[in-house]
């Protein structure tokens, strides 16, 4: 009797460790995913943070050539040129705009983002030159706000 007492021992013991085994295999590869799937964010956010801070900072440097080209000539080939130009970098920063949307949890960083794009968007309606320096300074510190906003967001 004490010999199949042993076997049950055994076989209860070797069960119980398995089903042990499992349950901890199954914890750690559930953190295995919940890690992988927060650093791919992290990247991903990286990339498109990065992108938009490019991008409006394209389109504010266009913003300035298109309205210095304006008070040269408005009607001279090099305005429509820039106007064009200009328009092409508002998309290019209006999609990555949306790109930082979808990844971004944080209102504050949407926020900033949609500040720097709308202040980048407002510099060619400057009046004069000292007009134009203030609303490009403050472009520029839109798009420093953003990226010190958005930059705890990727460490």
């Amino acid at each position: 009797m004490e010999v199949v007492w042993t076997s049950v021992v055994a076989v209860v013991g070797t069960l119980l460790g398995s089903v042990i085994t499992h349950g901890f295999q199954r914890v750690r590869d559930r953190r295995g995913e919940l890690f992988a799937r927060s650093e791919a964010l992290r990247q991903e956010r990286m990339a498109a943070y990065s992108a938009f801070a490019s991008a409006v900072e394209d389109y504010r440097r266009g913003q300035a050539d298109r309205w210095y080209r304006k008070l040269e000539d408005p009607d001279g080939g090099t305005f429509f040129a820039a106007r064009d130009e200009t328009h092409r970098l508002r998309t290019v920063a209006r999609q990555s705009l949306y790109r930082v949307k979808l990844l971004t949890d944080d209102a504050e960083v949407v926020l900033a983002a949609e500040r720097a794009y709308w202040c980048t968007w407002d510099v060619s309606n400057a009046r004069d030159q000292s007009d134009r320096d203030a609303r490009d300074a403050q472009a520029r510190g839109a798009i420093e706000s953003f990226v010190s906003g958005a930059s705890p967001l990727v460490r």
